[in-house]
């Protein structure tokens, strides 16, 4: 008898903490289903239609996306290709740069923590503030990036944000000034500081040097953060925005025109909200992909402690 009651005071007691466990949710779980799932169907819905927020919805079928992928839409292609371009480029410097900048800050040197602060500064900096202090930075006559360069006898000074020929080279310049020493960093300060001082002294007994060390030991150990962050760059990159809209806004001729402003602009400036749906399931389709691909590849050059081989 006793361990029957003892059963049930059992069972009562977690059926009692599931109910506890999904009230306690709740609130997020509604949210996801009003505030994120739900206009994600909807939107999917609107992505078959012509829909211009001033008429109701009609169903057009795949027009909108055969209007996107036929190369009808003279900026689809050209904007996602200079999407893929801007990812082909700052995920990488990006990665290395943040990499660098969190092995000399994992060197327990003096005055370490008053670097790692300064370091970290600049990613805390809004990106509308940034594109406009860059702006002021990176302006042809007055600026005074181009007043040094004058200065230090360069007669031609770059045009920066205003020619096509070096706008996006100035943009990457601004997004790299704030990712090298931000979250990506910290993320890789974080896995050097968990990879195990054994296999460093075991390392060091067998002669190997430092930069011997760096590929047989530190990156090995740390391919799981690398693969973290190269995840979350490529989303990042090819969901570039803010800066391009604030400091261009796509110009000058389209130079900086990416997917996503290209989306935006549809959406909110010609009010072509069917297309712009599509536009962005397209990049959702595009999105799913790249990770599916990294997933897969990371099998082959991801390691996990612990896991068998």
């Amino acid at each position: 008898m006793q361990a029957g009651t003892r059963a049930q005071h059992k069972s009562r007691r977690a059926r009692a903490e599931n109910i506890a466990g999904w009230l306690w949710s709740s609130p997020w779980i509604l949210g996801f289903f009003i505030w994120t799932l739900g206009p994600m169907i909807y939107s999917l819905y609107l992505s078959f239609t012509k829909y211009s927020i001033s008429s109701a919805p009609s169903w057009i079928g795949w027009s909108n996306f055969q209007h996107a992928l036929s190369g009808a839409d003279s900026l689809f292609w050209p904007s996602l290709i200079r999407t893929f371009t801007w990812a082909v480029i700052v995920v990488p410097l990006s990665l290395s740069g943040s990499l660098l900048t969190a092995i000399l800050l994992n060197q327990r040197l003096k005055g370490t923590p008053i670097f790692r602060t300064l370091f970290f500064l600049p990613s805390l900096t809004p990106s509308v503030a940034l594109a406009l202090l860059w702006q002021w930075l990176f302006q042809p006559d007055f600026g005074p990036i181009n007043y040094l360069l004058s200065k230090a006898g360069m007669v031609h000074t770059p045009l920066w944000l205003s020619s096509q020929y070096t706008a996006m080279p100035s943009l990457m310049i601004m997004t790299l000034w704030g990712a090298i020493g931000g979250g990506t960093m910290i993320i890789f300060l974080a896995g050097l500081q968990g990879v195990p001082s054994e296999l460093y002294e075991a390392a060091n007994m067998d002669g190997a040097g430092s930069l011997s060390r760096f590929f047989h030991v530190t990156l090995p150990m740390i391919t799981p953060t690398i693969f973290f962050n190269l995840v979350i760059g490529i989303i990042g990159a090819l969901r570039t925005f803010a800066t391009a809209f604030v400091a261009t806004n796509g110009g000058p001729h389209y130079a900086t025109w990416f997917y996503i402003l290209h989306l935006y602009n549809t959406a909110f400036q010609s009010f072509d909200m069917g297309y712009a749906s599509a536009l962005a399931w397209i990049f959702f389709v595009i999105v799913i992909f790249f990770t599916t691909i990294n997933v897969r590849l990371s099998r082959h050059w991801v390691y996990y402690e612990g896991e068998a081989r």
